[in-house]
């Protein structure tokens, strides 16, 4: 996907967002966040779109940490998710192809890793919202999710943070049955190591619509939410595992 194109889907997702949260009312639930109600989904990520903002209006080629969930609620509270998504994509669009900033994943330049990351930081937490409406996470864009699913895979489990490992060489598969895309995780020791092939032979194998398969892999839906064949005990390490750490 382009930079423009992650651009778009984060505001689309942001305003989706938004809207879920309004129409489940601020004290509701988020089944998909256990503990927590929708006051604090959105104070949570508008603290990292603003986050985000900084490093690419700002230009900061170090880390910084964010500035703190707002302790705000209600109409106040809409209003500054809001302010803070229209600055993020603003901040981004305006951004010059060739911007210098801190990042955190490979990615090929600075500009496309913040429109990418946000782009599904948003898309994850809208589903969220909409965890908090009766129907519940609705479908996305097949190519969104299937980027939301290489992100994760190849992106954030490449690090040797990741704690999804295993004692003996395993491999789990993951396959959309809408798009046709596929990954062969290959789980070890050490970190895992993605590759977008079906070769070989695999102990588990994950497979669903693209949506679906991006959701359970962030632990947004249950294992059975999509098909397992194979080792199921594979897709039970994931949900216990595959949780991001930030720092």
């Amino acid at each position: 996907m382009s930079v423009a194109e992650h651009i778009a889907a984060l505001d689309e997702s942001g305003r989706a967002l938004a809207d879920a949260a309004a129409a489940a009312g601020l004290d509701a639930p988020v089944p998909t966040c256990p503990g927590w109600q929708v006051r604090d989904l959105l104070r949570h990520t508008t603290m990292v779109h603003r986050w985000a903002a900084r490093f690419v209006a700002e230009g900061h080629t170090s880390y910084r940490p964010d500035g703190g969930e707002p302790q705000l609620d209600g109409e106040e509270l809409l209003a500054h998710f809001h302010e803070g998504h229209a600055a993020l994509v603003e901040a981004l669009t305006k951004a010059p192809a060739d911007l210098e900033c801190w990042t955190f994943l490979p990615a090929p330049s600075p500009l496309a890793f913040w429109a990418r990351r946000q782009a599904h930081e948003t898309g994850v937490h809208r589903a969220d919202a909409e965890s908090a409406l009766p129907s519940g996470p609705r479908p996305v864009d097949a190519t969104l999710a299937v980027d939301g699913i290489d992100e994760l895979l190849r992106a954030f489990h490449a690090r040797d943070r990741s704690r999804v490992r295993t004692e003996t060489t395993r491999v789990l598969r993951v396959r959309t049955t809408d798009t046709g895309d596929v990954w062969t995780v290959r789980l070890s020791p050490d970190a895992p190591r993605t590759t977008r092939t079906d070769d070989g032979p695999a102990d588990c194998t994950l497979s669903g619509p693209a949506w679906q398969l991006r959701l359970m892999l962030w632990n947004r839906l249950p294992a059975d939410a999509v098909d397992i064949a194979g080792d199921a005990s594979l897709a039970a390490l994931w949900r216990e595992r595959s949780g991001i750490t930030w720092s």
